[in-house]
């Protein structure tokens, strides 16, 4: 039984590492920019079926594609949950850019993942499996796709990619009546 001050708990971080740990076991060449797109992909696909993210990350609209800032700075701070869950190691290629590789100090855990998030992460790896960054970028600049909408259309670079613009237009009347009630939901239990 529910009382006042149940709280609901959010797994989005759990989530978010178990993600990384997931696509970098499960994909080649699986760098910095590569992982940015493929959580972009999990969160706006798991977006446009359920009007909720899998990892409650914010993406940026930046020139390349969409860029989960905080996970970008994560990146660039050692004393970040990252570095201690993640061995993360850098080498330049030979044309000059920095390379990253992530590997997990953990096994990958699904057991905080839906059905849904599961087979949306096994959808993305199977078809980004050999993907390189250019690639990714490429994908995630396509016509129309959140990232253009914001960036190209809306001119709004380096701003919010907002979420609804993973909603097709036809279904997006229903999916903000459900999100709203999610969201009413949600503060009921904060």
């Amino acid at each position: 039984m529910y009382t006042r001050d149940t709280m609901l708990v959010d797994h989005s971080t759990d989530k978010l590492h178990n993600a990384i740990a997931y696509f970098v076991a499960n994909t080649r060449f699986c760098g910095k920019t590569k992982l940015y797109k493929l959580l972009y992909f999990l969160d706006f696909e798991h977006y446009s079926e359920t009007g909720r993210s899998v990892t409650s990350l914010e993406y940026f609209a930046w020139p390349m594609g969409p860029v989960p800032v905080s996970v970008h700075n994560q990146i660039d701070d050692c004393d970040s949950s990252l570095h201690e869950l993640f061995e993360i190691k850098t080498r330049e290629s030979a044309s000059g850019y920095q390379i990253f590789e992530f590997v997990p100090e953990f096994e990958f855990d699904g057991s905080n993942f839906s059905r849904r998030e599961l087979r949306i992460l096994s959808q993305l790896a199977t078809e980004y499996e050999c993907a390189v960054a250019d690639d990714m970028v490429e994908a995630t600049h396509l016509e129309n796709l959140p990232w253009d909408r914001t960036y190209n259309q809306l001119g709004l670079r380096q701003q919010s990619i907002p979420y609804k613009l993973a909603l097709k237009p036809s279904e997006a009347d229903e999916m903000n009546r459900l999100i709203s009630e999610n969201e009413d939901f949600g503060e009921n239990y904060r």
